[in-house]
């Protein structure tokens, strides 16, 4: 994964969106050294977005299976975070 300071990637953002898109690089933007953001390509998105769908079905069955008929939100994030 590449990393840019926040000014460099704004500078350069036209050219880090072709170096995302067209060559599936993954760009880590910091500021003051710290990590702030990441820009990645919609395939990559996708797969997270399917993760985080499998997690959230994996604690709602959990959370499913340990209350008897009646399943709170609260159950439902609380499973999760287990």
């Amino acid at each position: 994964m590449t990393t840019f300071t926040a000014s460099i990637a704004r500078k350069l953002f036209p050219d880090l969106l072709n170096r995302v898109g067209f060559g599936q690089e993954r760009i880590l933007v910091e500021r003051r050294g710290k990590p702030i953001a990441a820009i990645v390509s919609i395939q990559d998105l996708q797969r997270l977005e399917a993760l985080e769908d499998m997690i959230d079905s994996a604690a709602l069955r959990k959370a499913k299976e340990e209350n008897t008929g009646f399943t709170t939100l609260e159950a439902i994030t609380q499973a999760r975070e287990e």
